[in-house]
């Protein structure tokens, strides 16, 4: 709406600027190993990383006016949802080795490779038929 300096640099007005979050969800200086899949860091050092779009480092559902107008649900549907296949399923990779978590560059984090995995039915069909 207006020029502005951003980090030094002078953005004129009508600029479009675009956040590379992925570069800043993966900065050394917050987070040791960003490369490696470490799930369990938000358990410990950074458990009060707040991704509700309060902490920039991690943003997964945007932040301030533009903010995701779904992401409550989201993360409910998503708890629902994982908690339903992994009670109603086993689930192995097909060639029996640890996923593959590496991603590929883009605008969005997109696996390098497919995820190949078998389900089987922890319950017995019956289980599943209607009555």
């Amino acid at each position: 709406m207006e020029d502005c300096v951003v980090g030094g640099y002078h953005i004129p007005a009508g600029t479009v600027l675009w956040t590379n979050i992925s570069k800043i969800q993966r900065d050394p200086a917050l987070y040791s190993d960003p490369l490696e899949f470490q799930p369990e860091r938000f358990l410990t050092t950074h458990k009060d990383t707040d991704l509700r779009g309060k902490h920039f480092e991690l943003i997964p559902f945007g932040a301030g006016r533009r903010m995701c107008p779904g992401m409550s649900f989201g993360l409910q549907l998503v708890h629902l949802t994982l908690a339903n296949v992994l009670h109603g399923f086993e689930i192995v990779t097909a060639d029996g080795k640890p996923v593959d978590m590496v991603e590929r560059l883009g605008a969005t984090s997109v696996k390098a490779n497919p995820l190949k995995v078998i389900l089987t039915p922890r319950h017995s069909t019956q289980a599943y038929a209607e009555n």
